[in-house]
């Protein structure tokens, strides 16, 4: 698994320490084994959650600001697990509403010992945001209106939400709600993963700049 996944590093060309490796490894296999009581993804083999999981979070992580961010509707902890621990230096705040992903991200804390991460139970529109955090990410929501919908609140006065997505979804863009913006679309490279992936960042303001960079 290490093998295999310091390839996909390699033609990522993302560089991470031994002890990054380890860490997503080691929550391959923790997803891997709780899969099983828990059906935490529909990905069954270990080596394609390193593509279509790890390196599918990872990639987002150079295109993101600040040091306090949330994961919102995380399921397993996903993108907000592999981006915390290879971002040691940033907080992530892992938000769900089912328990059972929140038992099983409570383990994967204290197996892996990650110290910048924290499970929270509780629907988006319920939590409060503590101080408010430098950006928003997510790679569950529907749609782009829901997001902005349920997560207005979360973000600082010029934090940012990061929308993680397939093919660049005009048509939500075309329909944000007012006081909302496109500030850039971010196309991923993200190898051996079949698809398009993109980034979409949004702010809030009503100053609409629109601009497509090739990651």
């Amino acid at each position: 698994m290490i093998t295999k996944l310091t390839s996909l590093l390699k033609a990522a060309a993302i560089s991470l320490s031994d002890q990054q490796k380890k860490q997503l490894v080691g929550y391959v296999e923790m997803l891997h084994k709780w899969n099983k009581a828990y059906n935490l993804t529909s990905v069954r083999d270990p080596e394609q959650m390193l593509i279509r999981h790890i390196l599918d979070s990872i990639v987002v992580e150079p295109h993101l600001s600040g040091s306090r961010l949330i994961d919102v509707g995380t399921g397993p902890g996903l993108p907000g697990v592999p981006l915390a621990i290879v971002r040691p230096d940033a907080h992530f705040t892992l938000l769900d509403s089912l328990g059972k992903r929140i038992r099983f991200l409570k383990q994967v804390q204290h197996e892996l010992k990650l110290t910048n991460i924290e499970p929270v139970q509780s629907r988006v529109e319920d939590f409060v945001a503590e101080p408010p955090f430098d950006g928003v990410i997510s790679r569950a929501f529907a749609s782009l209106n829901d997001m902005l919908s349920w997560c207005h609140h979360l973000p600082a006065e010029n934090g940012q939400f990061y929308a993680l997505k397939g093919v660049v979804p005009a048509d939500e863009i075309a329909a944000l709600p007012a006081g909302f913006s496109v500030d850039k679309v971010v196309k991923l490279q993200v190898p051996q993963l079949e698809g398009e992936r993109h980034l979409i960042v949004l702010k809030m303001s009503n100053q609409a700049a629109f601009g497509v960079y090739s990651g």
